[in-house]
């Protein structure tokens, strides 16, 4: 049966209200929490970037859900100290903790001064940094000469099992290449549910029994016009067509690339609707997948009609 998470967005609210948030989805019967890691926001509207590896001991704390954290080791975080976290976390709340790890975007890993490669050697990375990490967690003392390096690190406090490793995908070549090595594969799901399927089936080809979770797009609200609203404001920014998005390196420049993106472009990449009959049926399309968890992200900024609407109509209707 495919679990429903709650996806807490740090760059759109506080950390503290975040808390309270996933403290309701609880409440409401989401059962799992997929956690943005920014260092910046996408826009100077969403406002906030909390860091999330200080909020995930507090939320995991004060409720009994499933937590997981998109992250692009290798740049802003060494691979070693990322080890380090996702493995303190797994032993402090056994079996309540799962990575996911991805290229990253400029506008968080340019902080450092690092170099930011072409996507082809952002991936190689992504996998030495992988590499890296499960040693770690086998308990290996790691010495490491790469495009990361790693001198003389040991975990000693390790969880009894070792975090599933799950890759994040946006494309079906990288789908693909994550069935070679994750633990799974987290994408997004839009109003494309074909290219949905796409991307699926890519990475089951090499990987046809490792689990698929979804982080669905959505937009809710009284009525559409007010959904539209709520989306175009806070999400136009992540709408910008083509990989650029990868390369923008400020907020800013994220907001002047959003002015361009109209609200049928968002009705793309956003499934708005103040009907829950329609999101029922997307989600149904999605469960068709044989998908694992799908995790949802209401982009707007209202949070408790979100919640207490999908937990009372929308999830009953298809667990």
């Amino acid at each position: 049966m495919t679990d429903f998470g709650y996806h807490a967005s740090h760059e759109q609210f506080a950390p503290g209200d975040l808390v309270e948030h996933v403290r309701r989805a609880e409440e409401a019967g989401f059962t799992e929490v997929l956690a943005s890691d920014h260092f910046h926001p996408w826009s100077e509207r969403q406002g906030e970037a909390g860091f999330v590896w200080s909020w995930l001991g507090a939320a995991m704390e004060a409720t009994d859900l499933t937590f997981g954290t998109v992250n692009a080791p290798g740049y802003r975080y060494h691979p070693a100290v990322v080890a380090q976290a996702a493995a303190t976390l797994r032993a402090m709340y056994p079996g309540r903790f799962w990575l996911s790890v991805g290229s990253g975007e400029l506008l968080n890993e340019h902080i450092t001064g690092e170099t930011w490669p072409a996507k082809e050697d952002r991936n190689a990375r992504l996998r030495e940094c992988a590499d890296v990490m499960r040693r770690l967690w086998d308990g290996e003392t790691v010495t490491h000469d790469g495009r990361v390096t790693v001198e003389e690190a040991t975990l000693h406090s390790l969880p009894d099992t070792a975090p599933p490793l799950i890759g994040a995908a946006l494309s079906e070549s990288t789908a693909r290449w994550l069935g070679e090595w994750a633990d799974g594969m987290v994408t997004i799901a839009t109003t494309d549910h074909d290219r949905l399927q796409r991307r699926v089936e890519a990475f089951r080809e090499q990987a046809p029994d490792k689990p698929v979770y979804l982080k669905v797009q959505l937009s809710y609200a009284d009525d559409e016009q007010a959904a539209l609203d709520g989306a175009y404001d806070q999400w136009r920014t992540n709408c910008v067509p083509g990989p650029v998005t990868e390369e923008l390196r400020t907020t800013e420049q994220f907001d002047a690339a959003g002015e361009t993106v109209t609200e049928e472009q968002v009705q793309e990449n956003v499934r708005v609707s103040a009907d829950l009959d329609d999101h029922v049926e997307w989600l149904r399309q999605d469960l068709s997948l044989d998908v694992e968890t799908v995790f949802l992200h209401n982009v707007n900024r209202d949070q408790e009609r979100f919640v207490e609407s999908f937990g009372e109509h929308v999830l009953p209707e298809i667990e």
